[in-house]
């Protein structure tokens, strides 16, 4: 198993922050709070990178609200500088850990998704369905 250290100046770096924020903002640039947050970039990525490096960065109370769409699920939001430092985190540790995750494993992956899962699994159906004996005998999975 492979070690690393001092991942965390990486962390704080400027750089990984410019590149979180492209991410966090994706299909939300029309949003208020991207809006704001941009009105002043620099500053507002100069005292993330501040905080993290000094180690006084907290993240705000999560918003939290209702959606129904078709059930009610309770959503909590993080607010858009915490997820920077989300994107941030995992520009640094994905790279690290998803070279070692299963190939079938799909949530949370760039590239992977729900579809993709469905399409594998109805691959490992029908590869079932052409190993079982003709005439009965062994598990049969209806597609």
């Amino acid at each position: 198993m492979e070690t690393y250290r001092n991942l965390y100046p990486e962390l704080c770096s400027y750089d990984n922050l410019v590149l979180a924020w492209k991410r966090a903002r994706k299909g939300k640039t029309k949003k208020d709070y991207v809006i704001k947050f941009e009105s002043d970039l620099e500053n507002n990525l100069q005292q993330l990178k501040h905080e993290l490096e000094t180690l006084v960065y907290l993240p705000a109370p999560l918003t939290t609200f209702i959606v129904r769409d078709p059930k009610t699920r309770r959503i909590s939001a993080s607010h858009f500088r915490d997820r920077v430092v989300h994107h941030a985190l995992c520009n640094i540790i994905a790279p690290i850990f998803e070279k070692d995750f299963i190939h079938d494993s799909f949530a949370n992956q760039k590239g992977k998704g729900t579809h993709m899962a469905i399409k594998r699994i109805e691959k490992f159906m029908r590869v079932v369905r052409v190993a079982t004996p003709v005439g009965g005998g062994g598990a049969k999975i209806a597609v």
